[in-house]
């Protein structure tokens, strides 16, 4: 494939993935008004500060999101590079501008919102609404965007400390900005309880999801008999292997060593294969995605 051609896969990969971001945001808005704005606590961070000032003098926290993070976006311009800051935005504008839709066309949620003051469960509802938003943001970083307000200041830090990881470091940010709701909220630990399930159940989501869904296993497998375990390996489990030599530092006697990625559900096949020849030896890896060929061969 030509530069040119690679160029222009890449720029329409691009225009795909814009379009994705307001499904993202309008996602994100709808947990919002179904799960959190009903039951009063803080979902933490620049939208816990928006829904606290909404909670309290009934403004409207769409504008709040997009004046807080207007500033942060425009540090962010000058730090972080710009496609991850034109996503940013991009959601940012959206997720406010569906909260102030909402709002100026009157949409009644009240029938489909979960209230926990009908004696139902405190905590369903800052988990039901952390793992749509916790999902959002995986998917976000996967794109190499985010979901504004702390996600931008944490790829911030980030730019001088790469080897920190952005979901925790969000983790610790909101956790600091979760202990003000317990003034909002009429001094009551509750909301900050619920905030913090909120935020910890949001942070384990969303690194699932950066992680990967597409997980396999590795088998390493020392073995006398390289050649005809790869043959059944290829043969039954219809994915290729690689074979490098290996030598025992005790011994040093010549073995082969055979690698091989595959599905979750094949580890009963693989073992039933290893087991037909004795001598062998294997060690598994979790591996949580593969990226490239990982197609079955035919």
């Amino acid at each position: 494939m030509s530069k040119e051609a690679k160029q222009k896969d890449h720029k329409k990969s691009e225009y795909k993935t814009l379009l994705l971001v307001p499904f993202l945001a309008l996602a994100m808005a709808l947990s919002y008004k179904l799960f959190i704005f009903p039951n009063n606590f803080a979902p933490s961070g620049v939208g816990g500060i928006a829904t606290m000032i909404q909670y309290l003098f009934k403004f409207n926290a769409g504008y709040l999101n997009l004046l807080i993070n207007i500033p942060l976006l425009i540090i962010a311009w000058k730090l972080v590079d710009r496609g991850f800051v034109i996503k940013t935005a991009l959601f940012t504008l959206c997720f406010s501008g569906f909260l102030m839709l909402f709002d100026h066309l009157g949409l009644d949620f009240s029938k489909f919102a979960y209230h926990t003051n009908t004696g139902t469960s405190t905590i369903l509802a800052p988990i039901a609404a952390a793992v749509v938003n916790g999902a959002m943001f995986g998917i976000s970083l996967r794109i190499h965007g985010s979901c504004g307000g702390t996600d931008i200041v944490s790829f911030c830090i980030r730019h001088y400390h790469p080897e920190f990881n952005v979901a925790w470091i969000s983790f610790v940010l909101n956790v600091v900005i979760a202990a003000a709701s317990y003034f909002v909220y009429g001094f009551q630990f509750e909301p900050v309880i619920c905030c913090i399930i909120y935020v910890f159940v949001l942070t384990v989501i969303g690194n699932s999801v950066v992680r990967g869904a597409q997980s396999a296993l590795k088998f390493e497998i020392i073995t006398q008999d390289p050649e005809a375990l790869s043959a059944d390996l290829m043969k039954e489990l219809k994915h290729g292997v690689t074979l490098l030599s290996a030598e025992g530092a005790y011994t040093h006697e010549q073995k082969s060593l055979v690698i091989c990625i595959v599905n979750k559900h094949q580890i009963a096949d693989i073992q039933g294969i290893i087991s037909k020849y004795p001598g062998s030896f294997a060690y598994i890896t979790q591996v949580s995605e593969t990226l490239g060929n990982f197609r079955k061969i035919k």
